[in-house]
């Protein structure tokens, strides 16, 4: 594929605006991950990286009663997060700021608990693990998702997906060597499961898909980005055995 052009970006975050959330997961996932981090302080200062329009940031005040800084890049995803907040009366726990998870605008040292689902792979794993090293007070807690591979010898579609959107991505096994070179300790990792990729991800993008297809009908340029988002849908229902996302919870102990 060519360099996505303004167009592209257009479409795409007209879908991906509309959904509750902007990568696999589900409460149920966080729940699991936060039950790994044992000795989390009852009101934990919490960062979540790469927030988008923060479903996981709702889920995180529910589970805890800390307080939450929520990052992205992307302007509208905070506007959009923040009229949520407003909704639900959550300002005075969730601060939404646009920011850059490469040089977040934040202290050092002042978070108990980091959150990034499906994000960290922006800047690199290896860069990320060592920015959360820096921003966790010892004894903190990085809770993240990444995608890894499951199977050797994808099918091309797969293969081509994936070197399009994260070239680098490896397998289980490279994640935990990059987190043990990092100085964090693991203390557990687990797949999500398939329903966390469909009930707040893909069933929602197909609906919306479907939405725009009817908005855009005479716009070939954008049908033809709506493709695109369809068929990864589709590569996913047929092969989602080759790759996982995996939640991986590491603790800074120094």
């Amino acid at each position: 594929m060519d360099e996505p052009t303004p167009r592209f970006w257009e479409v795409f975050f007209e879908v991906y605006e509309a959904l509750p959330r902007q990568g696999p997961g589900n409460r149920d996932c966080a729940a699991r991950a936060l039950g790994l981090c044992g000795e989390l302080p009852a009101s934990p200062s919490v960062l979540d990286m790469g927030c988008g329009v923060g479903g996981q940031t709702i889920h995180l005040a529910e589970l805890t009663t800390g307080t939450i800084v929520a990052i992205d890049s992307h302007a509208p995803s905070i506007d959009q997060l923040n009229r949520t907040v407003a909704e639900r009366r959550l300002s005075h726990r969730i601060r939404p700021m646009v920011g850059d998870m490469g040089q977040p605008a934040v202290p050092p040292e002042s978070f108990d608990l980091i959150w990034s689902e499906g994000a960290l792979y922006n800047i690199g794993i290896e860069k990320a693990l060592r920015i959360c090293y820096t921003l966790l007070r010892r004894g903190g807690y990085l809770a993240f998702t990444d995608a890894v591979w499951r199977k050797e010898d994808p099918p091309a579609e797969v293969r081509a997906g994936f070197d399009l959107e994260y070239p680098t991505m490896g397998w289980t096994a490279d994640i935990v060597a990059a987190i043990e070179r990092s100085g964090f300790a693991l203390l557990g990792h687990f797949a999500i499961p398939d329903e966390a990729w469909w009930d707040d991800f893909y069933t929602p993008m197909e609906r919306r898909v479907q939405e725009l297809r009817s908005k855009h009908a005479q716009d070939a340029e954008a049908l033809a980005v709506l493709d695109l988002i369809g068929q990864e849908i589709e590569i996913h229902r047929m092969y989602s055995d080759y790759y996982a996302y995996e939640f991986f919870v590491v603790r800074r102990t120094r």
